[in-house]
């Protein structure tokens, strides 16, 4: 396990469909710096250690980001990187079958060894905790999430923190990465209160940001 930086992210969910084995999802979020309005596919394929855990067939949509040095607008989403199943940690016991990691040669964390790493599974019911030395859980996404293109040699990582503790919502976390450089984690969001249309949620992604900070948490 080695850490990652937490952003604090709020979103925005559309219902599951009611037939868990195949289905879409409507998924939109903001933060400062940062929106997406995305829709995530999955069929009846789980994870080989996580039966409640559906495996992602496609991804679309638009995400935008922008810190003052990298400015994103509108960028299409998709595809998805492919799932490599690597070896988690010896002692993450947790980590689901799915568990990849993605090599970026500068600017994470040092516990991150020089890796993001994601399963590209959508939970249904809600994400249990999957990583060892890591309790919070909950949400669509587990701790390590999703990774998807966005074009110019861009990647864009989506995980979820769960509820952290004084919360009672799930947290969920973004980095924007090349292969050869980390471009930034945003943080220090405030939910949206209602779906609403992305013009909503790009206004509160420049309203904040000024408020644009960084904090210190876990991540494998």
């Amino acid at each position: 396990m080695v850490k990652k930086l937490i952003i604090s992210m709020s979103l925005l969910v559309a219902p599951l469909a009611s037939q868990v084995q195949a289905g879409t999802y409507h998924f939109v979020f903001a933060g400062p710096g940062v929106a997406g309005d995305i829709e995530l596919t999955y069929g009846a394929a789980t994870d080989a250690k996580y039966a409640d855990a559906f495996v992602l067939t496609g991804i679309s949509g638009v995400f935008s980001y922008s810190d003052g040095v990298v400015n994103i607008v509108d960028a299409a989403v998709g595809p998805l990187v492919a799932t490599q199943h690597d070896t988690p940690d010896p002692t993450n016991l947790l980590a689901p079958d799915n568990f990849s990691r993605f090599a970026v040669a500068s600017g994470l964390p040092p516990t991150n060894n020089g890796t993001l790493s994601y399963t590209n599974l959508i939970w249904p019911g809600g994400s249990p905790q999957t990583a060892s030395d890591y309790a919070f859980h909950g949400g669509i996404l587990d701790i390590y999430g999703l990774l998807f293109e966005i074009g110019g040699g861009m990647y864009v990582n989506l995980w979820s923190n769960g509820v952290l503790p004084g919360s009672n919502r799930v947290d969920y976390g973004v980095a924007v990465v090349t292969r050869a450089e980390a471009l930034g984690y945003i943080g220090g969001v405030s939910a949206v209160p209602e779906p609403g249309s992305f013009v909503l949620l790009g206004m509160a992604m420049m309203a904040a940001l000024g408020g644009r900070r960084a904090t210190s948490a876990r991540r494998r």
